[in-house]
């Protein structure tokens, strides 16, 4: 699936495709994946109750972009995506790691893969300094373990099995985007 979503990236470096925020992303992306992925469906924020009966573990309950057989019998994919518009970093970074923690509790459930897809075109998300949550976006720090909201009461902590590392590429002008696949550690 990597492959599909890098295929859709070319294109909007080509500019045949052009995404301006999360619902155009989500959408374009989607509509794509749908014309090449004939004998699946492709669907938008399905709630996990959809394919799970117990969904009190997620942190999140709909899921971005939902990539199943038919008949449900194979969960080949589930995506979620990022397009941050109006500042708010330290936040949205947080936001990211929550999509990480939940795309992890959907591949433990059972999705084949997951992904989060983030693409930002402010230089705030990807450059500068590195100090506290932002090392894992500007500085690629490595992202792992129990990661505190960096605003606000500091009460609300998302936990990752997995360790990954934010890679940028660059896309168009300041566009840029990363590609986060969950592998949680107990898969």
């Amino acid at each position: 699936m990597i492959r599909e979503i890098e295929n859709f990236i070319d294109i909007i470096k080509t500019e045949k495709i052009e995404i301006y925020n999360e619902f155009s992303l989500q959408h374009e992306l989607g509509v794509y994946l749908r014309s090449r992925l004939v004998n699946l469906k492709v669907q938008f924020e399905r709630n996990v109750s959809f394919f799970f009966q117990n969904t009190g573990e997620f942190v999140k309950k709909e899921i971005d972009i939902s990539i199943f057989t038919t008949d449900k019998s194979r969960l080949n994919c589930a995506i979620e995506l990022k397009f941050p518009r109006n500042g708010q970093y330290p936040e949205q970074m947080f936001s990211f790691c929550k999509d990480i923690v939940f795309a992890e509790q959907l591949r433990r459930s059972g999705f084949d893969q997951t992904f989060l897809v983030i693409f930002a075109d402010d230089p705030l998300f990807y450059s500068g300094n590195g100090d506290g949550i932002y090392g894992y976006f500007r500085k690629q720090k490595l992202l792992s373990g129990s990661i505190t909201k960096p605003t606000g009461k500091k009460d609300d902590i998302v936990t990752l099995s997995g360790c990954y590392q934010v890679r940028w590429t660059d896309v168009l002008d300041n566009l840029k985007y990363a590609i986060i696949e969950a592998m949680p550690n107990s898969v």
